[in-house]
């Protein structure tokens, strides 16, 4: 096993070192102007389907509460991301829809990711991470927190 800078062999483990690329991409964005957005509010935005989506699935969705949620779905209409509005077959549900500023920033967002990856791509190899970005796709897909869009 590769040892990993300031952590024994036996305190690596899956979970942390995908922290640490967590932590890489948040840096990363954290160095550029995204407008005071986060990569949780990324999260959320990413999250919004272009049907629309009512806030508690949303909640579901990116693991958050209902309320949690809604506080950011809040900010993301405020900055003109989002769109909520009741749903017209049960008007005690607000459906959140993504606005053209947030469809802009999705793409954004997935452009720098895509430039991400394939610096990553570039640092072990075009192969391995294949490899790995496939095994990281079936591990979703097969577990119930399943990748859904």
């Amino acid at each position: 096993m590769t040892s990993v800078k300031g952590f024994t062999a036996d305190e690596v483990h899956v979970p942390l070192l995908m922290g640490l690329l967590f932590r890489e991409v948040r840096d990363v964005f954290a160095s550029e102007d995204w407008g005071g957005l986060r990569q949780s509010h990324f999260r959320v935005i990413t999250s919004v389907p272009p049907e629309g989506i009512s806030v508690t699935e949303l909640g579901e969705r990116v693991g958050m509460t209902k309320q949690g949620c809604g506080q950011f779905v809040a900010s993301l209409v405020e900055s003109g991301h989002l769109d909520v509005e009741q749903d017209p077959e049960d008007r005690r549900v607000r459906r959140v829809r993504r606005t053209p500023l947030g469809n802009r920033t999705v793409t954004a967002v997935t452009r720098r990711m895509v430039r991400i990856e394939e610096e990553w791509a570039g640092r072990v190899g075009d192969q391995p991470y294949r490899t790995f970005r496939r095994v990281l796709e079936q591990l979703t897909t097969e577990s119930d927190l399943s990748i859904r869009g």
